[in-house]
């Protein structure tokens, strides 16, 4: 009872102090969702023109140092209250276990829960509402609470008739239908969709450039060229973040016309001029839009790192974070992957993620993989100021989305 009230005391030290830091946003924008939840889709208007036509209008921030010593950053004053256990914890995003999801979090506190499929079979809104709500409250930080809802052939939630009429189309069936003014409207009709669920983060957009109908991430991509995938992702993210829905652009660096990594270890052949032309320019507006996240693929690219995948290539992160300029959340992909399997055991994984430079864990081994990276930092392998800079993300996130503001 007494960790808990420290650290509730500390979110609260935390919010004022953000006061003492520059953000800039742009005229108007909330982290808050700007339109209640069941406004139809046709109702909403586009404020904005797509991405190429509008970039004097790009969301820019100045955010504090994630690196700086402790003591420098909004965020220290949670970090100074939190074990080493604590700050581990928060660098993990479980998926939401069958049995025992509140007494995970009651031990543990994860960063959050993914919610998949059988979350959302055969409930109501308001159970799966429900539901969540017990999530958080039997956390001491709140969490992030996200799951995959695309469009098309990756609908977790709105695939069941108790949730939805109807499945979320693909992001190439709404442009069809009713080109960009259509993919804002449907954007902000998912954010108001899963926000009533108390689910606030979407993970989405899909970046990845793909135009050939046989490639096996084409369904889920925009099926356009690089150019035209950005302008997607851009009012997408803009979309999003005005509604207060958190963003996770993915799967970086793009996986063209690769294959499955759930089944098997990817190789990306391709030269590194055929990222930098093509398959960054979505993940760069994405950014420039303020994206929340990045996920990191499992794909080896070769003309990078032929060595590690990139969700375990620090040569990957590097890039993204100075080439790309990305200062927030790094997500590894699923970390039971059967990329990830082949190559590495479930708690090495983990471990080599921390140290290529991801903030946040996707973990379906959670305690395995969070026991592995906790023994690291004891055994000096991690230092303990890496763990320090990912929670500072992560609970920047966290604030970003308002989630800090409900603790009393």
């Amino acid at each position: 009872m007494k960790r808990k009230t420290s650290l509730l005391c500390a979110l609260l030290l935390a919010i004022v102090s953000i006061g003492a830091f520059v953000f800039v946003f742009p005229a108007g924008q909330s982290t808050m969702p700007e339109k209640q939840p069941g406004q139809d889709a046709a109702q909403t208007q586009p404020t904005e023109q797509p991405e190429s036509t509008k970039q004097e209008t790009e969301p820019t921030t100045e955010s504090a140092d994630d690196t700086a010593p402790l003591g420098t950053h909004p965020m220290d004053g949670i970090i100074e209250q939190m074990t080493l256990e604590q700050k581990v914890a928060q660098m993990f995003w479980v998926r939401c276990p069958d049995t025992g999801a509140v007494e995970l979090i009651e031990q543990y506190n994860p960063a959050g829960y993914v919610l998949f499929a059988r979350d959302f079979e055969d409930k109501t809104r308001d159970a799966v509402a429900q539901t969540v709500q017990s999530y958080q409250d039997a956390a001491d930080i709140p969490l992030l609470i996200g799951t995959d809802e695309e469009g098309g052939t990756v609908v977790r939630a709105s695939r069941f008739k108790t949730l939805r009429s109807w499945p979320f189309e693909s992001p190439q069936e709404v442009y069809a239908q009713g080109g960009m003014e259509g993919i804002e409207a449907d954007t902000a009709e998912k954010d108001r969709f899963l926000l009533e669920m108390g689910i606030n983060v979407n993970l989405a957009p899909v970046a990845d450039v793909s135009t050939n109908a046989n490639d096996f991430m084409y369904a889920r991509t925009f099926g356009k060229n690089a150019a035209d995938t950005s302008d997607y992702v851009g009012v997408v993210v803009r979309t999003m973040k005005q509604d207060g829905m958190g963003s996770v652009l993915k799967h970086f660096p793009g996986y063209g016309s690769n294959g499955d990594t759930h089944t098997a270890l990817v190789t990306d052949t391709r030269p590194a001029s055929t990222f930098r032309e093509s398959d960054f320019l979505p993940f760069q507006a994405g950014i420039r839009q303020g994206a929340d996240a990045v996920l990191v693929s499992h794909n080896i690219i070769e003309a990078f790192d032929a060595n590690h995948p990139a969700s375990l290539s620090p040569t990957m992160h590097q890039i993204l974070r100075e080439e790309l300029g990305f200062d927030g959340v790094i997500v590894t992909d699923d970390l039971s992957m059967e990329a990830i399997t082949q190559t590495a055991g479930s708690g090495e994984a983990a471990v080599q993620a921390v140290q290529a430079g991801n903030d946040l864990l996707l973990s379906s081994d959670f305690v395995t993989q969070y026991q592995a990276v906790l023994d690291a930092v004891n055994a000096g392998t991690i230092d303990e100021d890496t763990i320090n800079s990912a929670v500072r993300r992560v609970l920047q996130w966290k604030s970003d989305l308002g989630l800090l503001e409900d603790v009393t």
